[in-house]
């Protein structure tokens, strides 16, 4: 853990260097929140973070959003997540999954996908197998633009979560 004041410390490059992952594959998300500092607290980097992804144009939010791993999906069982989306999905029991789990999952992500045309993104920390798969099937009953908002919605609570676990309140 760090801390605040040495998160408002460093230089552009350093902060880059230490943040860039918490927006999955989206270094820029870092380089806008660094801008805003010095931050006054936890919840202000917070902000500043959610900020930057609330008020990129929507060609970014979907690449950001598309830059996301299915839960479940090819890239976990080849081992290509990243340290964050593996400890995450592994935190909700997603990589001990039954044969039949598997397949339930692959089938969900395949649906979400080709209706919205974003990976189904959920902040699954603290959340069960069943909570998930509850989560899919409210959800494909939406619109694209709510799953898009509601997808930016889940990749913020991610960023918090990334980020209270690297620096001190």
């Amino acid at each position: 853990m760090m801390s605040l004041g040495d998160v408002n410390a460093m230089d552009t490059p350093e902060f880059i260097a230490r943040f860039g992952d918490v927006a999955e594959h989206a270094p820029w998300v870092a380089e806008q929140a660094a801008a805003r500092r010095p931050f006054v607290s936890l919840e202000t980097m917070m902000a500043a973070f959610q900020a930057a992804i609330r008020e990129a144009g929507k060609p970014e939010q979907l690449r950001l959003l598309r830059a996301h791993p299915d839960l479940a999906g090819r890239a976990a069982v080849a081992g290509g997540l990243t340290e964050g989306s593996r400890k995450e999905q592994a935190s909700a029991g997603l990589d001990r999954l039954s044969a039949g789990e598997f397949a339930r999952f692959a089938e969900l992500n395949s649906r979400y996908r080709t209706r919205f045309g974003i990976p189904f993104i959920l902040a699954v920390k603290g959340a069960t197998r069943q909570q998930i798969l509850e989560s899919f099937a409210e959800r494909l009953g939406n619109d694209r633009d709510a799953e898009v908002a509601n997808a930016l919605d889940q990749v913020c609570r991610i960023v918090g979560f990334r980020i209270a676990e690297r620096v001190a309140p």
